[in-house]
This record gives structure tokens, sequence and C-alpha cells, in this order.
């Protein structure tokens, strides 16, 4: 069986590994019944394994399915899990030994709901009333006053996550950007991403073996990071197994991203002064929430993922495609009004797993498909490598190297997004050290993308063994004569 990160991510594939396992049975239901059977099936009793009682982690369970059979109709993919969430009894605002006493009182003055007061000369938090403002904090001339976060508002990089009046967590859907890093970060599992794998299994049986509508699986370069102890023919071949039509990779996308994006580059960058990347979908929403007048830096060209599967819908206009990548980000993008043509559902690594495992398909005995021999498995090493930091940037300046495109690039690489706002700040004042930002929101890249398996900094040199395995020179060749003109390779981030 795979080894999972945590004790979360288990949780998830055993929830996720039960549904698909009824759907192919054909006893999947969307009943209360059903949801306690397959609560039972996973916590059997009679002891509890994480929480108080066994009761509560059935609870949860419940929950757990109902956000899979039952998704809320909004496009918002990153939700609190209220069932699950432990309400951190983590007081965030703590009087260190190092208050002085003083006479100012400055911490109590500023205070809004009066939840200081001086004892012993020394100041003290009533945790009751504290609403964890940090104003407090802010004003102590000694800094006596520590702060410790939750988990949940520690990992999110734009600050969408805090607490409700009753101590559960709660998202600013209008900060967050998907990226998925607070539901990867959280230990109680309170925070989860939408799931579509039950649409996923219906599309496939609803092709009835593709003579209705052809399936395709377009897969993510951080592929070669989640199975390491599999060789990727196999992998390829155990997804097919599933029931596609085809496999191609997102990264023959990325050849095709790169070609445009060099082009955009020099025609554009003497005008704007710099540009950015635009694969990572949630490091363009970021600019787009956080920094919105910088939006006419970031470059008009679709994601790998969409340049890809308009190729093969114009080449198969019946063609249904499902994503399988490491990013929750991707939940959202292929409902963005400009590109929502190009992909049906999103499926993660985390819940490809738990159907491969469902289906009782064991990779180590499937042979190898060739990728040499599949039409959209031609990808070079400058599209493979789109899947990790870096990748971007060594993608784009082969496509200006073999366009014969007379332009300097200067690349400001961005290690995820702590880092892409530190460039977009410079940027805005002219004191950005480059003229291209490469925008990953995920440290490390795709690889460490929150919808990962395996989130070990190997998983930076699979991605790169895998690219080095292509036998296409570069994105021309890779492409081998194909028009891109003949594909929409262009964002209107206004209809977005």
């Amino acid at each position: 069986m795979k080894h999972f990160d945590s004790n979360v991510e288990y949780i998830k594939y055993l929830v996720n590994k039960e549904i698909a396992s009824r759907f192919f049975q054909g006893t999947l239901t969307e009943s209360e019944d059903s949801y306690q059977e397959i609560a039972k099936s996973i916590i059997p009793g009679p002891k509890a394994q994480f929480r108080c009682c066994i009761y509560k982690e059935r609870h949860i369970i419940q929950d757990r399915v109902g956000l899979v059979l039952k998704p809320t109709k909004d496009d918002r993919v990153i939700n609190v899990l209220d069932s699950a969430c432990d309400e951190c009894p983590i007081d965030r605002f703590v009087v260190t030994e190092a208050c002085r006493g003083c006479i100012s009182h400055k911490c109590k003055e500023v205070c809004p709901k009066h939840a200081i007061t001086i004892v012993n000369h020394r100041s003290y938090i009533n945790q009751e009333i504290c609403i964890e403002c940090g104003k407090c904090k802010e004003v102590c001339p000694f800094n006596a006053i520590s702060e410790v976060k939750r988990p949940c508002v520690r990992a999110c990089p734009v600050n969408a996550v805090s607490m409700d009046d009753n101590r559960k967590s709660k998202i600013d859907h209008n900060k967050c950007v998907s990226c998925g890093s607070c539901v990867y970060q959280c230990p109680f599992g309170a925070i989860v991403d939408k799931t579509y794998i039950k649409e996923v299994l219906s599309l496939i049986k609803e092709s009835w073996n593709n003579t209705n509508y052809k399936v395709f699986a377009v897969i993510a370069p951080a592929i070669a990071s989640q199975f390491p102890e599999y060789k990727l023919g196999q992998v390829f071949t155990a997804i097919k197994n599933l029931g596609f039509y085809d496999i191609a990779e997102a990264s023959l996308g990325a050849d095709m991203v790169s070609l445009y994006e060099a082009k955009e580059f020099a025609e554009t960058v003497e005008e704007k002064g710099w540009k950015t990347s635009s694969c990572c979908p949630a490091f363009v929403d970021f600019v787009k929430r956080h920094y919105p007048q910088l939006m006419p830096h970031v470059s008009t060209a679709v994601s790998p993922m969409i340049a890809v599967s308009r190729m093969i819908k114009y080449q198969h206009p019946d063609a249904k495609i499902v994503f399988i990548g490491p990013c929750t980000a991707k939940k959202v993008e292929i409902k963005q009004h400009d590109i929502k043509d190009a992909i049906d559902i999103v499926l993660t690594f985390e819940e490809l797993q738990s159907v491969l495992d469902a289906k009782n398909i064991n990779i180590a005995e499937l042979e190898e498909m060739s990728l040499q021999n599949t039409q959209y498995c031609t990808s070079s090493y400058y599209g493979r490598v789109f899947g990790r930091t870096g990748g971007v940037t060594e993608g784009v300046v082969q496509a200006k190297e073999i366009q014969n495109i007379d332009v300097e690039i200067k690349p400001v690489r961005c290690n995820g997004l702590d880092e892409c706002a530190k460039a977009l700040r410079l940027a805005a004042v002219g004191k950005l050290n480059g003229n291209f930002i490469e925008g990953m929101a995920c440290k490390n890249g795709c690889t460490g993308g929150a919808a990962s398996m395996c989130h070990a900094v190997k998983g930076i040199n699979d991605v790169t063994q895998y690219g080095k395995s292509a036998t296409s020179a570069n994105s021309l060749e890779a492409l081998n004569g194909f028009d891109l003109s003949l594909i929409n390779m262009e964002r209107d981030y206004d209809k977005a």
C-alpha cells in the first residue's frame, strides 16, 4: 500500500477509496444509511483511533462522504469541515516574562475589547474575550507579547484563514487563491478541497468504453515524483486501465506555452517593462486578488493543461478530458469562463491513488506504456520540467532561442507565494532585478502541490530525470509540426 505523509492523507484516501469501490460495485447511493455504512467500514471500533470516541470519528467521516457525494454547488474549492475542526485551544497572544510592567500600558489602551488588565504590575490577557487582533503585540515597546499561530492560519500565504467567534476556522474567499496549503497543513484534516471522484468515474462509465465519446487523461509532469517505486510507463498504463481512451502529457502543453510565451514576451516586454508567467493558477489568482494593478504584466498564455486539451479537442471534437495533477487550484481554473471549454473535470494525485486501489489495479504487474509511440506524449525536456521550480524559465528561454527571437530574458524565479509577493512589490516600484517573474504558488513548484501524495524535496530531481528521458530535443520538435495558430492560446482575464 502507498505510504502517506500523514494520517490525514490516509483518512482522505480511505474515504475516497471506499466511495470508488462502491461505485465500481454498483452499490453507491447517496442515502444517510450509505454514509453511516461507509463510516463504520472505515472506523470499525471499538476503540477510537484519533479522536475522543468512535462516534466523533464516524461523524467526521460521514461529513467527508457527504462532501464527495453531494459537493456544494458554488465554485469554492477550499472549505472548512466544521465537525473536524478542533477549535485549536491555542491562546494566540500571551504575555511573556519580558513584560516590565511599564506605566504607559499601551497594550491595555489599544485593546478594542478591554481584554487586558494589569495584575501585580504586569499585563494579563483575558483569553475569553480576546479577539486575537494583535494590536497589543504591535504596540508593546518590549516585544513582550508572543504570538502563536494555528497551523491553518500559519499555512495560508495570503492571510485568508482566521477564526470565527467559536474558534472554528473560516476562510475569506475574497482573499483565498485555492493553493491548498491550509488543506495540507491542517493536522486535523479540517480544511478540505472539493472532490469530483464520482463525477470522473461517471464520465468514464457513460462513455460506454469510449464509444459514446472519448475520455482522455491529461497528466501533470509532477507525476514523475509520485510513484517512485514504479516505472512511469507502468503508471500511465494503470491510469489508462481505468477506462481512458488515451493519455496525454500536460508537459506537451508546456511546450506549446513556452513557444507562445517567448513570442509574447518579446512583443510586449519593452512596453510593459517586465512580465510574469501564467501557468500556475494560484499565482495568477494571487496577482488578480492582491495586486490587481499588476495584471497587465501577467502573460496571457493559457496554462499547459488548457493548451494540450484544446489541441486534443481540436483533433477529437467529441473528447472529454480529465486533468490529473497535484493542484487544488486547477479545480477552480477549469471553471473560469474564458477557458471552461478545455477541461471537464480535475482529479488529484491523492484521488488517483484511491481510484486505482479501489479497482484493484496492481501497478507492479503492468507492462510499461511506450510514451514515444503515444500521440500526446512527445513532450521535450523543457516541457516536462515545468513541474518544478525554475522549469518555466528554462522552457521560455529555450523557446526564445529556437525561434531566433532577439530579446534578453532576465528571470526572477519565485519559489512559493511569499517570494512571489516580494518580487511583485519590487517590480511595482521599478526595483526588480530582472524582467521575467516565474510565479509558483507552491514551494518546489508543482512537485510540492497540496494534493500530492509525496512532498519530498527529491521530487524536484525526479521531475528533472523525467525531463531528461524525453526524446524530443526541444519544444518545436515535440509538437512535430503542429500549427499552434489553430489553437487559442490566449487568456481573456476580464472574462475569467
